[in-house]
């Protein structure tokens, strides 16, 4: 008996396990006081909120640390430094212009943990609480929680179709691009995942199925978020160019390009700020079609996952296949995703069921309290990231061909998904009067 509970005492599983407690809290956030990131510390309740947090990642990594046999004496002053960097990096992420843009604390987070390396240096006492690799799986897993079926079935046949369309024809030619450009399998899954599905949120997921260097995924991350910027103007210009010379039906026009930049723009905070921009003066359509387009995407990310570790699982060590058998493929799939798809089918059916309190809402407070678990042990690891990172590792030459794989890529994508987009939207959808 001892040896079989020996073998969940491994990182993934335990994950798994102290993300449980949390997922419990998200799931009772109905009957607690509001607990959120703080945009500013004016007020009592702002700390109160921020001193929980700590409290909560300061269990979660002691807890954690323990059941995996690591040392703990010299947790705590590390852990402060680390957890007072990301609370910056998560309130800069609220100023609204900052939100406004899409920038997000993990990126806030890995520059300033760079900064800190590169000009000071790391010292002894600091460097126990460094775990990015172990942050990084607790938020994957309460990311799984954000995840519900029901943003699937908002955007209507239309929509799926779409999100699976670009998301497997995009990965696939990012991929095969990225390869061809000598950047190495795992950090071309990475990229492929971010720039086809959500961004940030996708990249970090797929890296730690794909095994991706953290100094690769923080470069990607950065990447994606710079990218985004220019993309938020870009889009909403293009569509009222060009969607115009094809139908002049104003409700179809907002439709396409809410779809269009749904599917081009790689975050979610991004997407919603291009779309109110598209064709504004007719009506928010395009808005809510982009916003609900990219939530369908977003659901995706565990599937993209798994397919991901199911075939890594197949490969042996020289990268070669070798024969698929169960007992293969249970001992190299990551564990910590069985607990990322645990939390989504959970959380998916108490939404579904009504046991949620607020289930017929629109954004449950379940799910809100469980993206801000997810947000905060993101930015921790990335503060780990930026602080075991070189900066000569970043500006590497496999680095500069990821880039160029990436805008290729994200050049094919506004094309190929204005296509679908006009197909979709422009031709099925009113042409069967869905």
């Amino acid at each position: 008996m001892k040896k079989f509970w020996q073998q969940f005492l491994v990182e993934d599983w335990v994950v798994v396990i102290i993300s449980i407690p949390l997922l419990l809290i998200a799931g009772f956030a109905s009957f607690l006081p509001s607990i959120s990131i703080p945009s500013d510390l004016r007020s009592w309740e702002a700390w109160g909120n921020l001193g929980f947090l700590f409290v909560l990642a300061l269990v979660a990594l002691f807890a954690g640390n323990m059941l995996l046999k690591r040392p703990v004496k010299r947790l705590i002053g590390g852990f402060i430094f680390v957890f007072a960097i990301a609370a910056l990096a998560l309130w800069i992420a609220k100023i609204p212009v900052i939100k406004y843009y899409g920038f997000e604390a993990v990126f806030f987070s890995v520059i300033f943990g760079l900064i800190i390396r590169n000009c000071f240096g790391i010292p002894e006492w600091l460097k126990p609480a460094i775990q990015g690799e172990y942050f990084i799986k607790i938020g994957v897993v309460c990311l799984g929680a954000t995840i519900l079926f029901r943003d699937v079935m908002k955007s209507g046949s239309m929509g799926l179709v779409q999100a699976i369309l670009v998301v497997t024809i995009v990965w696939f030619f990012a991929y095969f691009v990225a390869r061809k450009l000598k950047v190495d399998r795992s950090a071309a899954m990475t990229m492929s995942s971010g720039l086809s599905i959500c961004g940030v949120s996708a990249c970090i997921t797929a890296a730690r199925v794909a095994g991706t260097d953290d100094k690769k995924l923080s470069y990607i991350v950065s990447v994606v978020l710079i990218i985004v910027v220019p993309m938020i103007y870009l889009m909403p210009w293009l569509a009222e160019q060009i969607v115009p010379l094809l139908t002049s039906d104003p409700i179809i026009q907002q439709e396409i390009a809410g779809a269009w930049i749904g599917g081009t723009v790689d975050t979610t905070s991004g997407v919603a700020a291009s779309s109110e921009m598209a064709f504004a003066k007719m009506g928010d359509l395009a808005n809510k079609t982009g916003v609900i387009v990219k939530a369908t995407q977003n659901v995706l990310i565990g599937f993209v996952a798994f397919f991901i570790a199911l075939y890594l699982s197949t490969k042996g060590e020289d990268g070669k296949s070798q024969k698929p058998s169960l007992g293969i493929v249970w001992e190299k799939f990551p564990k910590f995703i069985i607990g990322f798809v645990a939390a989504s089918l959970v959380f998916s059916l108490c939404q579904s069921g009504e046991i949620f309190p607020d289930f017929a809402k629109s954004k449950l407070v379940e799910t809100s309290l469980a993206k801000t678990f997810s947000q905060l042990f993101f930015s921790l690891a990335f503060v780990c990231i930026g602080l075991d990172t070189r900066l000569k590792d970043i500006v590497s030459k496999e680095n500069r061909n990821t880039l160029y794989a990436f805008l290729i890529a994200q050049s094919f994508n506004i094309i190929v998904t204005f296509v679908l987009a006009y197909i979709l939207f422009g031709i099925v959808k009113p042409s069967f009067g869905l």
